[in-house]
């Protein structure tokens, strides 16, 4: 099933916005869990998410939403990789604003942007 840049955008701009306030909630708070957020990452999942929707129907240039699509999939690759050259440093260890030391942090990063990336250089133009 091929997804375009505008499909990304707004199934991963759900997701994010979904996981950003479930975040809040204090679902993944506990540090010694499979998959912690900070409140770094909560914000920031939470405007990415917003960010995401509303490009997807405010951004009517096709190459636009690529290009965009694009950016998203080499930030979310850099911090999957970012996150295997920090897991001993102590936490809030990402610029001092979030944890991205645990297995689930690099799994989340490198889909998504492995994800972002196919969607832009492989999936269908928006008919």
């Amino acid at each position: 099933m091929p997804v375009n840049p505008k499909q990304f955008l707004q199934i991963g701009g759900a997701i994010l916005l979904i996981l950003g306030i479930v975040g809040f909630l204090g679902v993944f708070n506990d540090t010694k869990g499979a998959f912690y957020l900070t409140m770094g990452e909560n914000v920031a999942h939470t405007v990415l998410g917003i960010v995401a929707l509303i490009a997807s129907v405010q951004l009517k240039d096709a190459q636009a939403q690529k290009w965009l699509v694009v950016l998203v999939g080499i930030v979310a690759l850099f911090f999957g990789v970012y996150t295997l050259a920090v897991p001993a440093s102590p936490q809030p260890n990402t610029f001092g604003v979030a944890n991205l030391e645990n297995p689930a942090d690099l799994v989340l990063h490198l889909v998504v942007g492995l994800w972002a990336l196919y969607a832009a250089l492989m999936g269908k133009s928006e008919a």
